[in-house]
């Protein structure tokens, strides 16, 4: 895949959510039709990471219309998403003894890219 492929592409970084819990529902919806896709995550089990995504596919719909205006969007798929860790941010909680113990809140990069497949099969 070439990047004059590509009509278009959002991206969400610093989300306040786990990237394990983002990749999860990102593998739900790669190489799929947008339609469908946008299907999945509405009835998604995982509510938080599903509305989030859902939102970035969504943006990037938004940008193909924007970008090329006589686009079908039941023709769009996503061609590639990626959920990758952003900075953690370092809290720490009183643990046994006087000790304490580090919690990790875990930042997410969210990216998804469009082509357009014409054609289903």
């Amino acid at each position: 895949m070439e990047e004059q492929d590509i009509i278009s592409r959002a991206v969400s970084k610093y989300i306040r959510i786990a990237p394990q819990k983002c990749q999860l529902v990102a593998d739900l919806i790669r190489e799929r039709y947008v339609g469908e896709a946008l299907t999945i995550l509405r009835f998604s089990k995982k509510k938080k990471a599903s509305s989030i995504v859902e939102k970035v596919l969504k943006s990037a719909i938004a940008n193909a219309q924007q970008k090329v205006p006589n686009v079908d969007v039941d023709n769009l798929y996503i061609s590639k998403i990626f959920v990758d860790q952003g900075p953690q941010m370092k809290r720490f909680r009183a643990a046994p003894m006087g000790r304490a113990a580090r919690i990790l809140k875990r930042t997410s990069h969210i990216q998804i890219s469009l082509e357009e497949r014409k054609g289903r099969a």
